[in-house]
Formats: C-alpha cells, structure tokens, sequence
C-alpha cells in the first residue's frame, strides 16, 4: 500500500517525514541566486572581520567571523527557512544591544582608562621613547636652501647635512665635514622659523654616530632617553638609576615607593572598581545623592506631566468651551517643536543675567534668583522644563481615554448630585489609570535616563564639593556617568562601567517591582 506522506513529499518537494528537502523546489525556482547570494553576504562580512582583525580589533573580527557562519548557514540552507526572517533582528538585538551591553559590564572589572588605553608592550614603547635634549651637546643651526630642498649647517661643528625636503615628514641625513656658506646663502632667522615643523621632524646624524634633533628654534642637541630597559618588566630611570616595575595589579610601572608612572595599560581589576564605589567617600556619596535625585527626578516628571496633561484634556473636553480646536493646536505646539530647540531656549530664558524670566521678577519683585548655581533652583528649572516638554504626549493620550469613558456612567453620577470632581475622580480616573499604567511605567523609565535634558540645560552643574568624580547636583545617574566617562580629564571607563552595572540592576529591580504591582493591583479589579 502507497504512503500517502511520500506522495505528499513528491507533489510539495518534502520528504518522506514532511521536512523542506529544497525550499527553492517546492516554490519551482532555481537554488542558485540565492546560494550566490548568500556567498557574497559571506565573503563581503569575511572581508570585514579580516579587515577588522588586521586593525588590531580581533573582537569585533571574531563577532564579524559568527555572523558570517550564521548567514552562510540560514541562507545557504533550504532547511532552514523559517529562519531567515528572524536571523536579521536576532544579529541587530545581540549585535547592537547585547554585545555592548556585556562589553559595558566587563569594562566594569578593569582599570580601563584614559591613562589605561594601551597594552604593555605600547606602554613600554612610550616610556622609552621619551627623553630630553643633552645641554652639553647644544649646537647652532643654519638652514641654506638648494634646489628645492635645503641643507642644515652646523657652525661650530663644521658639519653640513645632505639635501631634506623639510615637509615635516621624519628623516635622517647625515652631516658631513664643510666649510662655512657664501654670504646671503643662508635664510634668515623668521624664514628658518617658518620650516620648524619639518626641522622638528629631522634627525641628523654626525660623522661619530651622535644623533641630533631639533631643541629650539636655533639648536640642534643629542636626546638622553628618559628609561632604558634593564630586564623583563623592569626600566631603569637614566638620570639617577631609579627602578620602575611592571605592575600588573594596577596596570602601571611603578617604582619603589609604589607610585605609578603613566601610560599605563588594560587590566583585569576584579571587583576593584565596586569597591572603590562602596569604600570611597568622594564617590558613594555623590554616587547616592545622585540616585536620589535620579528616582525623585523621574517620579515628579512622569507625575507632573500626567498630571498637567490630563488636566487640560479634561478642560479640552468640555462641550461648551469656545475655540477648542485652536486651544488644542496651541497646546499640541510643544510636542511638535524638536526637544532640543526646546531645551536650548529655556536655557535662554532661564539664563541669571539676561534671561526674560530673571528680567520679569527683577521688575516685579526685585529678585534674580539663581537658576544655574542654586542646586535646589536648579532642580526645580529642570523638572518645569521636563514638564513643558512631556505634558502634550500625556495629553494626547488623555484626551484618547476620556472618549472611551462611557457617558451613561457620568450622567448617573451626575444625577445623583455628585459634584464634578467626585465624578472625576470616582468614575473617569479609575476607567483610564489601567491603559495609562504601562504608559506611565515607560515614561518613568525614559525620564530615569533622559540625559539629553541634562546635558544640554545645566550640563550636570552645580557641581557637587568634596567629590573626587564628576559630579553635579542636577545630575541624573546617566548624565553622571556619561561625564565621568567622556568629559573628565581622566575618563575613568571602567569605574562608569561598575556604575553602568549597578544602574541596570536598579533598573531592572524597579521595572520588576512596577510590574509586579501592575499585576496585582489588575487581579484585585479582576476580582
């Protein structure tokens, strides 16, 4: 007796079992301009890891290499078919969000930063490239032009160089014995002044092997390198023999009174940088105000929007109010206009010595208060501003809900005799806080890392005293360690990566929190 699934298999392309033998077959077209087209994705993303991987980037090589097998796979198989409409969102998520995710948090556990960005062997490199030009082998210089280039004359040593181009690209010439120029063949000082980037760059050589550099604007002199090395990790300081040690503990050489010498290089820290968070006083304690403020921040934002917002819904809802439209365009205006245009013209308005507002209360009441370097003013500009921008989204929303709210049960209130604000708060608010709960929580959520209102309106200031970090009174903890890590001389990478960690945790804890409260309090109108 025939099977009925392997005649199936023949009409569809399957096999025996159902499973796609050829998906291209089953659909009747040819396999190869997709598995050609799978190769160049292939050898296109293969040529970026390598390219990747010869820069010195092995890591994002290696991320390149995965994706390249994952391509090849899905789209070079017909098997796997269904897998081709998810393998681009799937790469996007651990590509762009995962993958610096974890990298953020293992930046946490290293000492990486702007004194740390190299390896040791660089590190190494530089300290042993540097050194500073022997007094006791200062020379006069003159530079003669010839044909295009020019020669460099060493009066007192009687030495001349070979023909340089001087177009600031490094070069050797070697000097040779020669007597003095003709009169007028040598340029005058300020001409000689107007090479110094190309005589910066030249090393002359003399007959004795003595190399010289440019010293000043009319000397040449020997460099005395600064460290010499005098075993495996360890320099030795020239000028008075002092040992510098490779410390791999703290990433630096230092020498033996423990103190490092920068450039340092990337190491593995441990938990150094959480200890430093919870141990220090100039970093838990600003650390902690500064997640005050984050949660106070966020909370009063998401409040007063909603707040504002629904208010003027309900006003905009009220049959007999004349020119609503317009009301409603007028008030839509701010969301319309771009946040930032926004947040830089309240800095004007804001601002203590010109801003319109100051100029109104001093004709009003004589008063300038200090927007930008009172911490309390400040604050409360923020959260005014915050409120200006994030009102019209909340209304929006409102006036959406409101609608939805049966009339029948606002009449029988009415009828009753219950006022306008029992109704409001007994009937409407009740009908519309479920659908606006997730709302909410997301505005939270974007208000606890709105860092470009932070940046652009009081970037962070005033600062915090007796802090050891970066760190403000408006600062919200994204804006605190992005300073921390972009706009403070040491850009301490790894301490902001411990913080990054520690924020996600908090995070995530609140999301859980909100979200679990959200789920009781719908089982409790369930029930």
């Amino acid at each position: 007796r025939p099977d009925p699934r392997a005649a199936r298999g023949r009409m569809t392309g399957a096999g025996p079992h159902g499973a796609a033998d050829d998906g291209d077959a089953r659909r009747g077209g040819s396999p190869w301009p997709r598995l050609a087209g799978a190769a160049l994705a292939v050898l296109a993303i293969l040529w970026g890891a390598l390219a990747l991987y010869l820069e010195g980037q092995p890591l994002f090589g290696a991320i390149l290499l995965a994706l390249a097998v994952a391509v090849g796979a899905v789209y070079g198989s017909a098997r796997l078919y269904g897998a081709r409409f998810i393998l681009p969102g799937i790469a996007a998520v651990l590509i762009f969000i995962a993958f610096p995710v974890l990298y953020t948090i293992w930046l946490g556990f290293t000492n990486y930063s702007s004194f740390n960005l190299l390896d040791q062997e660089r590190a190494t490199e530089v300290l042993l490239s540097r050194g500073a030009a022997d007094p006791a082998t200062e020379t006069p210089f003159a530079v003669m032009p010839e044909d295009g280039a020019y020669r460099i004359w060493l009066p007192e040593a009687g030495l001349m160089s070979e023909p340089v181009a001087l177009d600031g690209v490094e070069a050797v010439a070697a000097t040779e014995p020669a007597g003095p120029p003709a009169e007028g063949e040598v340029l005058e000082t300020r001409d000689a002044i107007a090479l110094r980037g190309g005589l910066q760059a030249l090393t002359l050589t003399t007959p004795e092997g003595l190399v010289l550099v440019n010293s000043g604007l009319r000397t040449f002199a020997a460099v005395v390198p600064d460290y010499e090395r005098a075993g495996p990790g360890v320099l030795r300081r020239v000028s008075d023999g002092e040992v510098l040690t490779a410390d791999e503990s703290v990433g630096f050489y230092v020498d033996a009174e423990g103190n490092a010498v920068p450039p340092g290089w990337r190491v593995w820290i441990g938990t150094g940088n959480f200890e430093r968070i919870f141990t220090s006083a100039g970093v838990r304690e600003p650390m902690v105000a500064i997640f005050v403020w984050t949660v106070v921040f966020a909370l009063a934002s998401t409040a007063l929007t909603f707040a504002v917002g629904l208010g003027l819904a309900v006003v905009l809802q009220w049959p007999h109010l004349a020119f609503r439209n317009l009301y409603r365009v007028l008030l839509i205006l701010p969301y319309a206009v771009p946040g930032f245009i926004s947040i830089l013209v309240f800095r004007g308005l804001f601002n203590q010595n010109f801003g319109e507002i100051n100029l109104i209360l001093q004709a009003l009441f004589g008063i300038r208060p200090g927007w930008f370097t009172d911490g309390t003013l400040a604050r409360t500009m923020i959260l005014v501003v915050n409120t200006w921008l994030g009102y019209p989204y909340m209304m929006l929303l409102a006036m959406g809900f409101l609608q939805a709210v049966p009339a029948d049960h606002k009449r029988a209130a009415a009828l009753e005799g219950a006022s306008a604000a029992r109704v409001f708060f007994t009937i409407t608010l009740p009908q519309i806080l479920p659908p606006f709960a997730p709302l909410l929580l997301a505005t939270f959520a974007f208000n606890f890392n709105n860092l470009v209102l932070i940046l652009l309106l009081t970037r962070g200031l005033p600062d915090i005293p007796g802090t050891v970090i970066p760190a403000g009174e408006t600062d919200i903890l994204a804006s605190f360690t992005y300073r921390m890590s972009f706009m403070d001389s040491g850009q301490q990478f790894g301490l902001a990566g411990a913080i990054t960690l520690l924020i996600f945790v908090v995070v995530a804890a609140l999301s859980y929190a909100n979200l679990v409260a959200m789920r009781r309090s719908g089982r409790r109108r369930a029930g």
